[in-house]
């Protein structure tokens, strides 16, 4: 039975609107949020709060951006939807043209995706086919960290590394090995934990174990994020990525930038492999590219990986209706022409620093284990014990993090996630037009959010 229109929009979602990654019940009303303005989102009842995720790592230039609601208006009106099987639009090519110019090396070809989670299965597809069509038929396997995230297609959810995400959906497409994260925090002993660049090169070479067992002639690709997602925002250590390079090189692996978060401007550059100086063989990348004004996804590959193909014969049989779909394409490239008029890479790079700082003043409150990230991309670790760094137990996180703190720090003005995919963290990602005024209301929230939750243990 359809809800009745006197019922609050919250109370109304019950009867049709099934959530993504949500829990649903007659005791659970989501919010409802109608409008964006800059930084700031607003729900149904008039209440303004601070976007402190940018929606979902995604809405870098803010809200309310007329000129991208225009560009789609625009593109409609022209040419609403073409396919990209056979055919080319003009918004298509020329944001393949833009994406392959900001790209690093000869990562010149643009594959079109409606999403994230599309980008990564494209990746690993190219992967297995180019392999296929280069003598090495038996590499197939890949390579990604443990508790990283790359997406909920069953073969972007066999590279994800949380077991708890996949076991409702098993079995997966077979053929995703995990290595040790870059979670320096929890490094397995006091000596790599106090020598970052030691403690890289440890995690970096835990990936060549990973190929030599499983046999580099079965492994195709390594899949990094630049700063890993899940688990509360994984910088690299120093030496890292180089070393990756290194191994991937010498056993013949493709190196994979999952950047679906950590491109267009979230660490700094246009793409951050750029940030921590690596040369992968394909990047993939969604959500900032048009900053969630229309839905896109890309796979970016080198001229390497696409010469086997260029033989006027041989396909990729592969592919999504609204990929590179002309109305994204055209809010796309909109929205980077705002990051170039604005100098948002910079902006992001000047104030960075000031939001890091900002986010360590919390080291004092007594539940903050460990802040961490770069750019406009950061963690904050949540422990019952600083001094020995002792979690949750799984009903502490549940109480603590769903039970209060998310609906806590809502209720007191800040839009942000509580997350305990790994161990408990806050994790932030404000839009990249904000600075210190919407890292100090940030800091404040936080603080006294996490006091109070801190004397619920």
């Amino acid at each position: 039975m359809t809800a009745s229109v006197t019922e609050s929009l919250g109370q109304r979602s019950a009867a049709h609107l099934w959530g993504h990654f949500s829990r649903h019940g007659d005791e659970i009303t989501p919010p409802v949020i109608t409008r964006g303005e800059g930084a700031r989102i607003f729900d149904d009842r008039g209440r303004s709060y601070l976007d402190g995720l940018a929606g979902l790592f995604v809405v870098q230039v803010g809200h309310g951006r007329d000129e991208l609601a225009e560009a789609a208006a625009k593109q409609a009106k022209e040419l609403a939807f073409f396919p990209l099987w056979s055919y080319a639009t003009p918004p298509a090519i020329e944001l393949a043209e833009r994406l392959a110019a900001n790209a690093p090396g000869d990562l010149n070809r643009v594959f079109f995706t409606s999403g994230g989670g599309e980008a990564v299965e494209s990746a690993w597809k190219l992967a297995k086919q180019y392999f296929k069509l280069t003598g090495k038929p038996m590499k197939h396997k890949v390579i990604s960290r443990s508790i990283a995230y790359h997406g909920t297609p069953q073969g972007a959810l066999a590279i994800t590394g949380i077991p708890d995400l996949k076991k409702m959906f098993e079995p997966l497409t077979p053929g995703g090995f995990r290595a040790p994260n870059t979670n320096i925090y929890r490094a397995p002993d006091e000596e790599l934990a106090a020598d970052p660049k030691k403690f890289g090169r440890w995690a970096a070479d835990r990936i060549a174990e990973a190929i030599e067992f499983e046999g580099p002639d079965t492994v195709a690709a390594v899949f990094l994020e630049p700063v890993q997602n899940a688990g509360g925002c994984f910088p690299p250590p120093p030496g890292y990525f180089e070393r990756v390079r290194e191994i991937c090189d010498e056993y013949d692996v493709l190196l994979v930038s999952d950047e679906v978060i950590c491109a267009f401007g979230r660490i700094g550059s246009m793409f951050a492999c750029e940030d921590f100086g690596y040369q992968p063989d394909i990047i993939t990348c969604a959500k900032g590219m048009t900053s969630g004004y229309s839905p896109i996804g890309a796979m970016i590959a080198s001229e390497r990986l696409f010469e086997p193909f260029n033989d006027n014969t041989t396909t990729f049989a592969h592919g999504y209706t609204f990929g590179g779909h002309p109305v994204s394409a055209a809010v796309a490239l909109a929205n980077l022409d705002i990051f170039e008029r604005e100098g948002l890479n910079d902006h992001v790079k000047t104030t960075a620093p000031a939001f890091r700082s900002t986010l360590e003043k919390l080291h004092d409150v007594p539940i903050v284990g460990d802040v961490r990230g770069e750019g406009f991309f950061y963690g904050i670790e949540l422990v019952k014990d600083k001094a020995t760094k002792e979690t949750f137990t799984e009903a502490e996180s549940e109480r603590i993090l769903r039970g209060f703190l998310s609906t806590a720090l809502f209720d007191a003005g800040l839009y942000c996630r509580a997350d305990d995919r790994g161990d408990p963290v806050i994790q932030l990602a404000p839009p990249l037009i904000c600075g210190q005024a919407e890292f100090d209301e940030i800091e404040q929230i936080l603080r006294g959010v996490l006091a109070e939750a801190y004397t619920l243990l």
